[in-house]
């Protein structure tokens, strides 16, 4: 059985809506979809988003209004939904959903952004150790974990357009770039990557400048998994021709025994 899970950061569920979100949606199909920066809540959505028919739908809401926020939608019902990790400076941004499979406990994330301020880049940087340690303990549990969602940070220069012009800003600070080096060492793997060693695909471009159409870009939407999970990854890749949001959607292809 192939299992198609895809992860978008949407930038603003509402804006998205009028772009032809609900087509795409219906169109693609996948089993499972992470959306990240729904920027809404829940009773400011119409029904069949809010519940899209034959999906399994979870949302967690920023308390901050029109920040943030997450959602999953899943034909496969979980064995488990949870929505918070115990912290509440993480909780309360409305950035994490764990749905909980046979095969796999996956996380749909949000993580944040860093370029604000002096103040967020070291609340990113909170959320990224909290959260390593957080998966770690899973992993002594025997958990087998996928993690997709938009980590807010480039990891090599092949995966932005101008890493040199970039390096001394967040989302390609050297600190940044050192966490997911340290993330990947305890087994964990960049399934792009893993599948594409050279391969150039972003995910993210700015509006300003003309970005996308001439491809200045960054690859900052990921999908890793635990290791003990690699053997069953048959792809994944960018849908970058996939317009109304300033990301694109990703996508992961597993192969799993039902």
């Amino acid at each position: 059985m192939s299992l198609k899970i895809v992860s978008w950061n949407v930038n603003g569920m509402r804006a998205v809506l009028k772009k032809g979100f609900m087509e795409w949606f219906k169109r693609e199909a996948p089993d499972i979809l992470l959306v990240q920066e729904t920027k809404s809540k829940v009773d400011q959505l119409p029904p069949e988003v809010v519940n899209p028919e034959g999906y399994y739908a979870y949302w967690h809401d920023a308390e901050k209004p029109g920040y943030s926020g997450v959602a999953t939608f899943t034909k496969i019902k979980p064995l488990e939904v949870q929505f918070k990790v115990g912290v509440e400076e993480f909780d309360r941004e409305g950035r994490i959903i764990i749905t909980k499979y046979p095969w796999f406990t996956l996380f749909n994330i949000y993580f944040p952004n860093g370029k604000q301020s002096e103040e967020r880049l070291r609340y990113k940087l909170r959320f990224y150790d909290f959260m390593l340690e957080y998966w770690l303990e899973l992993r002594k549990k025997g958990e087998k974990l996928i993690i997709g969602g938009d980590l807010n940070t480039a990891h090599k220069p092949i995966d932005l357009k101008n890493p040199k012009a970039n390096e001394k800003y967040s989302g390609f600070l050297p600190i940044e770039r050192e966490w997911i080096d340290k993330f990947l060492s305890h087994g964990f793997i960049d399934t792009f990557r893993y599948l594409y060693p050279d391969k150039v695909q972003y995910t993210w471009w700015t509006y300003r400048f003309n970005a996308r159409a001439r491809n200045i870009g960054w690859r900052i939407d990921y999908f890793f998994v635990s290791e003990d999970l690699i053997d069953l990854v048959e792809d994944s890749y960018a849908l970058d021709d996939v317009m109304g949001s300033d990301h694109c959607p990703i996508v992961l292809k597993l192969r799993i025994n039902p």
